[in-house]
């Protein structure tokens, strides 16, 4: 159960890679080549941004949102599928969601759907069991200048090359040593 051991990762602070299924084809990752943190503190922004992403601090992450709980969250009144209109963050999930909101206040978010991708789903519920928030802070699966990984060849080098915790492909899971 992938999802599983990566909503517990995530929760324990780790930061990994989630390559599963086919890629998507949209301007942002969707789920299926990510690589995902926990949104809860703000200084997680700053890890991904040094450990993996190795870009300018001051660009934010998005946030992958249960799509029943994304009015909850986020003043949308609608789905956000494909990670492309900021919404205001409600005041009281501003300090819960510190790694994912802008300095406008805003997310750029994405609402998952079970209906859609069930695996991305699951794993994004299981970490709201653990946590009890219903989201995750997910960006491309790629480090600055390179493409998004296409390849599970692709995703081990970036992985062997960043400060990645974990890689997810399909139902493997590779970890680096403590």
């Amino acid at each position: 159960d992938p999802e599983i051991l990566a909503a517990q990762l995530i929760s324990q602070g780790k930061i990994i890679a989630w390559y599963q299924g086919r890629s998507e084809y949209a301007p942002r990752a969707l789920g299926h080549r990510s690589i995902l943190a926990d949104p809860r503190f703000t200084r997680m922004k700053d890890e991904v941004n040094l450990r993996i992403k190795f870009r300018e601090e001051f660009r934010p992450f998005a946030p992958s949102v249960l799509c029943n709980y994304a009015s909850e969250l986020f003043e949308v009144s609608s789905s956000s599928p494909y990670m492309t209109i900021s919404f205001p963050v409600r005041i009281n999930w501003g300090d819960k969601l510190g790694a994912v909101v802008h300095v406008d206040g805003t997310s750029r978010i994405q609402t998952v759907d079970q209906n859609r991708d069930s695996l991305y789903y699951q794993l994004i519920s299981e970490f709201y069991k653990t946590t009890g928030v219903p989201a995750i802070l997910n960006t491309s699966f790629n480090v600055r200048s390179q493409p998004i990984v296409e390849t599970p060849l692709q995703a081990l080098a970036t992985f062997a090359s960043s400060g990645l915790d974990a890689l997810f492909i399909d139902d493997f899971v590779i970890k680096k040593p403590l």
